[in-house]
């Protein structure tokens, strides 16, 4: 069969993009053709793939994406696909891939009522509309149960429709056997001491994940824990606010700040403690990277995926809502106690042997071809 995917923008380091080439490739690997409509793309692109740039330009984002619906709509009316798959809500899709959160909730609860009078509003929320509302007939695969009840609390769209997916880590972020090797080498290069606690952050968007949190709850660290403490942020996002606020923070000499990068399983094993700090999260990715890694973690509640820190007991989840100062002396407490640490790590590692975490981008591309299957037959 012929398979279109669409999504707004590919680059390699981000956790939506990252899962749509998992499950295109998944169905790439069972015989299928896939075809992908983005507006830009960064990175390499997998052998076999048709890559299509949408060339549509416009002053708003919301414009733009509708100039490239339209687009895309043109070019499959010419040369039909047997299924549409969304990694970005928009109208006539057959499958929805919602990494996103339900907008409808946003748009009420963080914004004032004249927001929704804007065109921004309109635009966004007829596109989530044309995939949840009841009469659509978009599959929809759902990676939080929580904004799962959000979506039917606005939408009531039916349960047929919805469909679950367990985590889909990836293979190579579990501690390999050559771990304490790679970690103690790791350790060098980045010039830490055997005494040295090395935070870790990692997420697109630094804003949203938190980044401002972590840097405070570095600062308010006890004397002989701040001595000892770096920090290592990575994501793609621009750092300057945040090194700015680190310097007024009086940490800048213990922050670096690095871009997306493709050696993230070093960093996992070289580092004591990831901190996840996020504002809003609908799942967390790296949350479980970090368990399966033998890393502990310590994540804001706002994370979807913040229950599988508590269920590995390998780590610490801040609860809702977030108190800078309590998540400060988590932090501290966290890095004060080895030993608590290491039992964290062992944990999580034995919770890693059996918990079904892989497995999202296979049965995203059952739905996928199971649903394609049963439509060009009907």
């Amino acid at each position: 069969m012929q398979l279109a995917f669409t999504l707004f923008k590919y680059f390699p380091f981000g956790g939506l993009q990252r899962d749509f080439l998992r499950i295109a490739l998944a169905c790439q690997a069972r015989g299928h053709a896939v075809r992908v409509y983005t507006l830009s793309w960064q990175g390499e692109m997998p052998t076999g793939f048709e890559v299509l740039r949408a060339p549509v330009k416009a002053l708003t984002n919301h414009r733009r994406y509708e100039k490239f619906v339209d687009w895309t709509r043109r070019d499959l009316a010419a040369r039909p696909a047997d299924r549409l798959i969304g990694f970005n809500k928009m109208p006539g899709l057959d499958v929805y891939y919602c990494a996103d959160p339900c907008y409808e909730d946003k748009a009420r609860v963080l914004r004032g009522p004249m927001y929704r009078l804007s065109s921004r509003y309109r635009h966004f929320a007829a596109y989530e509309r044309a995939v949840f509302a009841p009469a659509a007939r978009t599959e929809i695969l759902m990676i939080s149960a929580a904004q799962q009840a959000l979506y039917v609390k606005h939408y009531a769209t039916p349960a047929a429709r919805l469909h679950l997916l367990p985590p889909g880590i990836a293979p190579d972020r579990r501690a390999p056997a050559n771990a304490a090797g790679i970690r103690a080498g790791f350790r060098r290069e980045f010039q830490l001491a055997d005494d040295d606690l090395l935070l870790l952050q990692i997420g697109s968007g630094f804003k949203t994940k938190g980044l401002d949190r972590s840097l405070r709850a570095l600062a308010a660290l006890p004397a002989d824990l701040k001595r000892r403490a770096r920090l290592i942020a990575i994501g793609q996002d621009d750092p300057k606010p945040f090194i700015a606020l680190s310097r007024a923070l009086g940490v800048a000499g213990k922050t670096r700040i690095l871009k997306g990068r493709d050696d993230i399983p070093r960093f996992l094993l070289g580092a004591d403690l990831l901190i996840h700090p996020a504002y809003n999260e609908n799942t967390g990715t790296v949350l479980l990277e970090a368990v399966v890694a033998g890393l502990p973690a310590l994540a804001s509640a706002a994370c979807g995926y913040a229950h599988y820190i508590e269920e590995a007991g390998a780590g610490r989840v801040a609860p809702l809502p977030f108190d800078q100062a309590a998540f400060d002396a988590l932090l501290a407490g966290m890095l004060a106690d080895g030993d608590a640490r290491r039992r964290w790590r062992a944990s999580g590692l034995a919770w890693a042997e059996t918990a079904d975490i892989y497995s999202l981008h296979e049965r995203a591309a059952d739905i996928i071809l199971s649903s394609a299957l049963t439509r060009t037959t009907a």
